[in-house]
Formats: structure tokens, C-alpha cells, sequence
């Protein structure tokens, strides 16, 4: 079921309140980022950060590809 948000004016901005129900499905509180992602036929609103995301697979590929290098230098 799709959610509607009503776009107010906030200041010289435009914005959308969202629901304490869908606050509570996206995890996120006063103060949290949410993302915008543009897909083929509009846009994703999530608290998702695909920048962090790529960041982490490419520090666990690296973890991976010096895993006894980094136990030799934790002993």
C-alpha cells in the first residue's frame, strides 16, 4: 500500500512530514538522513546510504584479501 506525503512549504523549502508509522518502518528518528535514489519510473525515499554501502563491500573485500596479514598484525 502506498503511503501518501503532502509536499508544505518549510521556510524558502519544500518538505513532507512523515507519519510516526512510517518513521517507525524506515527506523529513523528526529535528526537521521534519509536518501533519495532515482530509479527507472520515479524515486526510493530510505535511510539507506549507498555510498556507505559500497564503502563497507569494498573494505570487507579488502579484510578478505589480507586476512592473515591483519591476524599477524593483531597478534
Amino acid at each position: 500500500m502506498a503511503e501518501v506525503l503532502e509536499v508544505k512549504k518549510i521556510g524558502d523549502s519544500l518538505g513532507v512530514i512523515i507519519t510516526q508509522r512510517v518513521a517507525e518502518k524506515l527506523r529513523v528518528q528526529e535528526g537521521d538522513k534519509l536518501y533519495l535514489l532515482e530509479i527507472t519510473h520515479g524515486a526510493v525515499l530510505t535511510p539507506y546510504d549507498p555510498d556507505l554501502a559500497e564503502a563497507l563491500d569494498h573494505t570487507e573485500e579488502t579484510i578478505r584479501a589480507y586476512r592473515d596479514d591483519l591476524r599477524e598484525l593483531a597478534k
